[in-house]
Parts: C-alpha cells; sequence; structure tokens
C-alpha cells in the first residue's frame, strides 16, 4: 500500500489551511507557476521589512511554520482574497523558505503534486552555493517534477526560474554527495551574509531539513534538532557522515520506504517542539 503520507497532491501538517482559507484562494491562476508568482506579492524579506521602516514586533513572523498561520497573519494585515495585489506593508515577513513552502501548500489545495525543497542556489554568485528554498511541482506530461524559483520568478538571476535548470539549485542532498565525491569545496557553501555558516555542516543541515520536507515537514531555515547542532560544532564524526549519506542517497532515488525509515531515525526526526 503506498503511504499516504507521501502524496504530495495533499497537504501535509504545516501546508494544510484551514477550510475558511479556501475561499481566499480561489482567483489564483490555474497553473502551478502562476500560483507561484502570485506568492510573490504575499512574502516579504526581514531585510526590505526593515528598510520600509516597519516595525521590530513584526519580524517574529518570519518564525511562522504552519502556512495556515501565514495565512491569517496576511488576512489581518488585509482581508483581501489571495490574488489580490498587496502592499509590501501588508505582506507576511518571512524568507525563501516562506515563499517556497506557501505556493507549496496552496498547490496541495488546489490537488497539485508540490513540494519544498531545501538546499542551494548556486546562481547567485558565482563559485557559490547560498542557502535556499524553492518548489517543486510534478509535470505528468513531462513526467518530471519541475523546479520553481518562486521567490525570484521575474529576476535575472537565471534564465528560467520558472524551469530550473539541473546544477543551478542543488538540494543539501545533491550538494552532499558533490562534497563526499569532491566535485565541490564545502566551503563555498553556506548562508548569504554570514561569516561562520560556511561548510560540510552547513550541507549536511540542508540534507536533514530537505529530508523532513520530502516527508512533508518544512522547517525553517534555522530549526535545529538530531545531531545538527553538533555537527554545527564540528562534534560528529564519519558515522553521522554515513547517515547523511544514506539520507542524499533516499533524496536523490526519491525512494518513499527509505526516506520514511530514515525520517524515523532518531537522529532525523523533526521532533514535536517544532510541529507544534
Amino acid at each position: 500500500m503506498a503511504d499516504d503520507k507521501l502524496d504530495y497532491a495533499q497537504p501535509g501538517p504545516l501546508t494544510t489551511l484551514d477550510a475558511t482559507q479556501l475561499p481566499l484562494i480561489e482567483g489564483l491562476p490555474d497553473d502551478p507557476v502562476g500560483i507561484c508568482a502570485a506568492v510573490q506579492g504575499l512574502v516579504l524579506q526581514p531585510t526590505d521589512a526593515a528598510e520600509l521602516g516597519i516595525s521590530e514586533d513584526r519580524m517574529a513572523e518570519r518564525n511562522i511554520r504552519p502556512v495556515n498561520q501565514l495565512i491569517a497573519t496576511l488576512t489581518d494585515l488585509d482581508p483581501a482574497p489571495l490574488h489580490r495585489p498587496r502592499t509590501p506593508g501588508t505582506r507576511v515577513i518571512g524568507t525563501c523558505r516562506h515563499f517556497a513552502t506557501i505556493a507549496c501548500a496552496i498547490l496541495r489545495a488546489r490537488g497539485v503534486a508540490s513540494r519544498a525543497r531545501c538546499g542551494f542556489g548556486t546562481y547567485f554568485q558565482q563559485g557559490r552555493g547560498f542557502d535556499h528554498w524553492i518548489t517543486e511541482y510534478r509535470d505528468d506530461d513531462q513526467g518530471r517534477w519541475v523546479r520553481v524559483d518562486t521567490e525570484h520568478l521575474g529576476g535575472n538571476f537565471v534564465a528560467r526560474p520558472d524551469d530550473l535548470a539541473p546544477g543551478e539549485f542543488l538540494t543539501g542532498g545533491e550538494a552532499w554527495a558533490r562534497y563526499r565525491d569532491g566535485v565541490i569545496d564545502p566551503h563555498t557553501f553556506g548562508t548569504a551574509g554570514t561569516d561562520h555558516a560556511w561548510g560540510p555542516h552547513e550541507i549536511s543541515g540542508n540534507a536533514v531539513r530537505d529530508l523532513a520536507a520530502l516527508r512533508k515537514h518544512e522547517t525553517l531555515n534555522w530549526d535545529e534538532w538530531g545531531r545538527m547542532t553538533a555537527a554545527y560544532e564540528g562534534a560528529t564524526g564519519p558515522d553521522y557522515d554515513r547517515l547523511i549519506d544514506e539520507v542524499a542517497d533516499a533524496c536523490r532515488r526519491d525512494d518513499p520506504p527509505a526516506l520514511t525509515r530514515l525520517f524515523g531515525h532518531p537522529d532525523l526526526a523533526v521532533p514535536q517542539r517544532i510541529l507544534g
């Protein structure tokens, strides 16, 4: 029997909209890329919010995980349906993760198989992989997952943000496998604007977050659990690296039984304190 928790056309714990919120998405476009483009008008990056002088107390919005709570925050600011243009000040404050996950939730509410993916964009600066989240949707006619940079649709970072080419975005597992094969320098992968958040531990952290996202638990960029904190502190060794090898392989193969088994591992399962 198929694992219905991996039916990506159905919402997960963090991507379920309230029944009262479903009318808000009725006026959105029918095509997946159109939906992703509409989400650009719903989220505002914290740096942009600060430049606009938005009050500091609203910055906590970036810590909201469930999409239904993000939508509730949006409608508190402006009760209009989600296809209506919003001023920057009436958008929810969030990161690339919020762009990707809100789009994923709306697509799932429409019955479109979709996923938020955690990894690295390689197109923001030559020779660097920056921590990033994108949205995938399933194109059954082409028999493949299409990767969309929801936050940067219409931008000029990459030629086709609506259909990212192989290698332009690497999931955490893809970047980890390339690091282990000696293809990339891990110290060129990390979080933009930081001096310390670079290296193998940043890649392994995103590999674990991407596993969680494939299990429909789309955590925040900075959520840590299991041995992730120890990895960031350089306190893990070959055994943990081998576990991340397994994670990378299962995510690459898109193997539901393997993803389910690994997600049950005590070092990898998302704890209730994050989901709660």
